[in-house]
């Protein structure tokens, strides 16, 4: 790819602003400056010209390709990606499931149908949902394989939950060899008791996916996952998509104790309430765990503020609103059965929201231009703070010598309207559906190479690399 100059732009890091050149030598950074035209005068210039230079985003939790019943999400590892990519993020991390007994036969099913399909550069957490001897001794072998970290669930029941006493003891194995635990925190018991008193008093509409799994059964699950951390000798535990606001204040409770806990939410849980499940389209706003409260918006703003909570993912899994009718994507038709499954009960909605391509500029919209955020907190919580978290860096989400050139030009005075088109995603819908945006990518970079140039798209299937990642110190 030879050599590159970026000039005349403004970086931004997760500390720092501040005017300079950026010299790629490939796929890295090679040096940051100015006058490199001089030095090497047959480089390819890139004008930056009132343009703010981001890394490129990370986005922690996506998923993509992910089967449900009677369906499967719509973004598979190319489409997602390149929904990544022109939302000007260039890695992401997708989550295997636990289908095979063996936790490394799992692992090795999805990265070998990914490798070949991602256009940005991407990682996986193993899924942890087959407790039992064997599959707990077989956590440190994840090692091997660059994937240090495995979620579980305290939800789900009967399928995906693990009880206490197996949490405890995988802390216990992620603890002694420097992994981390991701955790979705629920209430899995109060939630399938609501479940079945809602149904059997004939509720079925969307709103429903709220009112049985309410907010308080979010804070007690994240309060036990982190009592369960200190009990494993603080074992480094990760809560995804908290929601509820008091979820916060349990985490900076524990963050206080000196347990090892890091947060993540949603641009979803930032913006919009519950009342969104009371439209006709409600059935777009069912996904787990769901949308609460504007007091909820404000104590993870709050939360983000203070810096306690790191990451704003996506949790990404699109599913198609109606898909009774057949969407055009790069050219060819495409349908599959979506959100109309649940259309006479709420619990047969197939759960998840798009947003891997909305998620920089819902943040800059919502966060930046409304004062909630500075720049600098606006790169910590899409970029910095998920690669240092999960070992990516600094190879990943910082702009310096040494790093890899992912690189987001972004345009500050871009203004258009927000469609489903623009996110790239391949659904029907999109959060940002008709929203006057202002600021967002122009150029993004992977690895040196420009695979987003304004609509222009550069980026191929299996562009992107697994990121081995390392356990930590």
């Amino acid at each position: 790819m030879g050599i590159k100059i970026i000039k005349g732009g403004t970086i931004v890091t997760a500390a720092e602003t501040f005017q300079a050149e950026i010299l790629i030598d490939g796929e890295t950074i090679s040096a940051i400056g100015n006058d490199f035209e001089a030095l090497y005068p047959d480089a390819e210039v890139i004008d930056a010209a009132e343009r703010f230079i981001f890394p490129g985003g990370v986005d922690p939790h996506v998923h993509l390709d992910l089967p449900m019943p009677g369906t499967v999400s719509s973004d598979d590892h190319y489409t997602g990606t390149k929904a990544a990519a022109f939302g000007g993020t260039t890695t992401v991390i997708d989550f295997a499931n636990h289908d095979a007994p063996s936790l490394v036969d799992s692992l090795l099913t999805i990265k070998r149908k990914a490798d070949a399909m991602v256009s940005v550069d991407y990682s996986l957490h193993q899924n942890y949902t087959r407790y039992n001897e064997e599959t707990l001794a077989e956590i440190p072998a994840l090692l091997e394989h660059g994937v240090p970290t495995i979620k579980m669930f305290t939800a789900y029941n009967g399928r995906l939950r693990t009880e206490d006493e197996g949490i405890l003891r995988a802390l216990r194995m992620t603890k002694r060899y420097g992994m981390t635990a991701l955790v979705h925190a629920e209430n899995g018991d109060v939630i399938e008791r609501l479940i079945a008193e809602a149904k059997a008093a004939g509720n079925f509409a969307p709103i429903y996916h709220a009112r049985t799994r309410p907010d308080w059964s979010a804070t007690e699950a994240t309060f036990r996952v982190c009592s369960l951390s200190e009990l494993a000798g603080n074992a480094p535990v990760y809560i995804v998509h908290m929601n509820a606001g008091e979820e916060s204040e349990v985490l900076k409770y524990a963050q206080s104790k000196g347990v090892p806990v890091w947060g993540e939410t949603c641009p979803q849980y930032l913006i919009f309430t519950d009342a969104a499940l009371e439209k006709a389209d409600g059935a777009k706003w069912v996904f787990s765990p769901p949308l609460r409260k504007a007091k909820d918006n404000e104590g993870l703003w709050r939360g983000i503020q203070e810096g306690t909570i790191q990451t704003v993912a996506t949790d990404h899994c699109p599913f198609m609103f109606d898909g009774t009718k057949t969407i055009e994507y790069e050219g060819r038709p495409f349908s599959r059965p979506g959100k109309e499954l649940g259309k006479d009960d709420f619990t047969k909605i197939p759960n998840g929201l798009p947003g891997v391509g909305e998620r920089l500029i819902a943040l800059w919209k919502y966060g930046v231009q409304s004062g909630k955020l500075t720049m600098n907190q606006f790169v910590a919580v899409t970029s910095t703070n998920a690669a240092k978290i999960f070992g990516m860096a600094p190879r990943k989400g910082t702009i310096r010598p040494g790093s890899d050139a992912d690189l987001v030009l972004w345009d500050p005075k871009k203004t258009f309207r927000y469609s489903v088109a623009a996110s790239k995603s391949r659904t029907d819908y999109s959060y940002l559906d008709g929203v006057e945006i202002t600021g967002a990518p122009d150029k993004v970079l992977l690895r040196g190479e420009v695979i987003v140039d304004g609509e222009r798209w550069n980026g191929r299937r299996g562009g992107g690399k697994f990121i081995f990642r390392k356990p930590r110190v």
